[in-house]
């Protein structure tokens, strides 16, 4: 019996082959020798793997009739068909080797308590997803109560109820899908929250406000403006307000914009029939008309104030406009007014005031703050001095450029320059900038979109938010005066997903801004050498001067000096005329004559005595006229 339970330790778990072993079966007293095994003969073959107990598999087994079976069909009911189970520590043991740790009915019962999900656990999961949606889309929130992205704008409709006219016009538009500032910020202000969304310049910003305030305003109502866009320029406001046309189309809203100021005042005073929705305008208009005695406008009933580009309107002194926008502010004193500030770059003022003034404000940041598209393809090129600028633009077309093309340049004056200088190197190429008229600029801006200009060359002026499809190259003849400035700049191009190209020229002058610069390009992933991001950094006091006073540079032209001389004279000269047309004598009641100057609209007026001497170049028209 010692070997034989030796035996069956030994052989826990094996397959014992009684075709082959079938006389040591014999001796071990496993099996009978007589030829037909009785059902107890089975039972013990079972009990040879350590006396295990019969479930009801076995016991149906046991009933079946072996007497007429052969010895090769007894070893497949013995080995194959049986299954023993060993009760002891809960393992459950088979013939074909399987060992598991619990019955399948314990197996089942975990599973199922395992996949079971409490609604924490629910709410949990959903917000993992949501956080990894945010992030591969590079969306990075601030704020309490945000509410979840969208990933198309079917889920507007279906969510939030947005109109099907207004989801059409956005078809019709080309978007096929939100891009990542409209994911998060459509939501947020179809929800009524205040928010500070910054975004890389050709994000599709200016669709991500519009389209939760058309929802909002439903229908035309006659309770004046209920909306309000500011923007820092007139151009920028004149493609605010075509954006919003084309949105808005189907729903019966009144839009308008304030192109003139006489004109707006008679169409939106308070005689006025007040049958409008939506303001776009330019700040110093809309300050002009809210500071007459009594206001041309009323802002009372306005629901939503969006500042675009809020940096830049935010900037103090003569280029930033932050006093009128406090006017603004202030005017929009109904007590359901919500604020949204919108820009491509983000400003630490702009934030912290943001904390201060608005309820619950959710800050939206795409993408690394204050960087360039990583589509536009950039480069720096030194120039030496500025006379090597005007021969590298000019080896630039030599070698072939791909038209549209913007041009920078650091003022006014110098854009008349460089303009002067390529009008005649048979480049189809015009300028813009602040002393031109406004019909001028507006017929500029359109050929240019019509592909009638080849070559813009504009100031800041054309740096903001202005979305010129298609543009390829933007050149930065003169070094943009701040990393803001530069960002906006090349923002003009790689628009939508379109690659574009972009070359800064830069002397040994420029190396306040360079080191800055140079970052800005390492970050959207272009090369940049070494020695540029070694220099020393600048102070934040030279950095504020050369944005708020342009650096003095050579000028560009190659006119002679004595030819420059003979047109100054010239120009004088036309001026002097210009002004003796506008001057007037007249006699008063009292037989005294008046000199009338009229000016832009105003009259200065300077009396003449008998005695006074007149001026000579009056006499001789008072001579003509047979005045005394």
């Amino acid at each position: 019996m010692d070997g034989l339970t030796l035996f069956r330790k030994l052989g826990v778990g094996a397959k014992f082959d009684l075709k082959r072993f079938r006389s040591d079966a014999q001796k071990f007293k496993i099996i009978r020798n007589d030829n037909n095994p009785s059902q107890e003969t089975v039972k013990n073959v079972l009990d040879f793997f350590g006396g295990s107990k019969e479930k009801s598999e076995s016991k149906e087994t046991e009933n079946i009739d072996l007497k007429n079976t052969s010895d090769d069909e007894e070893e497949e009911l013995a080995f194959k068909k049986q299954k023993i189970e060993i009760d002891e520590d809960s393992l459950e043991v088979n013939l074909l080797g399987e060992i598991t740790s619990k019955s399948k009915e314990k197996a089942q019962t975990e599973k199922k308590r395992k996949n079971f999900k409490t609604p924490q656990k629910l709410a949990q999961l959903k917000q993992e997803q949501v956080n990894h949606f945010r992030k591969q889309n590079k969306i990075f929130v601030w704020g309490a109560d945000v509410p979840d992205p969208v990933a198309s704008f079917d889920q507007l409709h279906s969510k939030y109820g947005v109109h099907q006219d207004i989801l059409q016009n956005i078809q019709f538009l080309g978007y096929s899908t939100p891009t990542p500032i409209q994911m998060q910020a459509i939501p947020l202000m179809i929800e009524r929250t205040e928010i500070l969304a910054c975004a890389p310049t050709g994000s599709g910003k200016t669709a991500a406000f519009l389209i939760p305030i058309i929802h909002h305003l439903k229908e035309p109502k006659k309770q004046g403006f209920r909306a309000v866009v500011v923007s820092p320029t007139r151009e920028l406001a004149k493609q605010t307000f075509r954006e919003c046309q084309r949105l808005a189309q189907g729903r019966g809203l009144r839009i308008h914009i304030i192109d003139k100021v006489n004109k707006a005042a008679k169409m939106f005073g308070p005689s006025s029939s007040q049958r409008f929705d939506l303001l776009v305008t330019t700040p110093n208009r809309l300050v002009y008309l809210l500071q007459q005695d009594p206001p041309v406008i009323s802002l009372k009933n306005v629901e939503w104030l969006v500042v675009d580009e809020s940096d830049k309107l935010f900037e103090a002194g003569k280029q930033g406009f932050r006093d009128q926008l406090g006017v603004i502010y202030k005017s929009c004193d109904s007590p359901n007014v919500r604020h949204a500030m919108f820009s491509a770059t983000f400003a630490f003022e702009v934030e912290e005031w943001c904390k201060l003034n608005l309820d619950n404000v959710v800050t939206i940041s795409v993408g690394v703050r204050n960087t360039a598209v990583d589509l536009v393809e950039q480069k720096l090129l030194f120039v030496g001095s500025e006379s090597g600028k005007l021969i590298a633009f000019r080896d630039m077309v030599k070698k072939g450029i791909v038209p549209p093309v913007l041009v920078f340049v650091q003022t006014k004056e110098r854009a008349k320059e460089l303009f002067s200088e390529l009008i005649y190197d048979g480049i189809n190429v015009d300028v813009i900038h602040a002393d031109r008229s406004q019909l001028q600029r507006d017929n500029v801006v359109k050929s240019f979109r019509r592909g009638k200009i080849w070559i813009l060359i504009c100031t800041e002026l054309m740096g903001r938010g202005i979305d010129f499809k298609g543009v390829n190259l933007v050149v930065n003849y003169d070094f943009p005066p701040s990393a803001i400035s530069y960002i906006h700049r090349i923002g003009r191009t790689g628009r939508a997903g379109r690659p574009g190209q972009a070359v800064t020229f830069f002397t040994e002058d420029d190396g306040v801004n360079l080191r800055s610069i140079a970052q800005i390009m390492k970050n959207s992933g272009c090369h940049v050498p070494d020695y540029m991001l070694k220099m020393k950094k600048p102070s934040k006091e030279t950095k504020r001067k050369l944005v708020q006073k342009a650096p003095h540079r050579k000028s560009i032209t190659t006119v002679p000096l004595c030819d420059l001389q003979k047109q100054k004279k010239r120009e004088k000269i036309i001026k002097r005329y210009k002004q003796m047309k506008k001057v007037k004598i007249s006699r008063t009641q009292n037989n005294e004559l008046i000199e009338v100057q009229e000016n832009d609209g105003h009259k200065a007026s300077k009396n003449y005595t008998k005695n006074s001497r007149k001026p000579s170049s009056h006499r001789n028209k008072l001579k003509n006229s047979g005045v005394k």
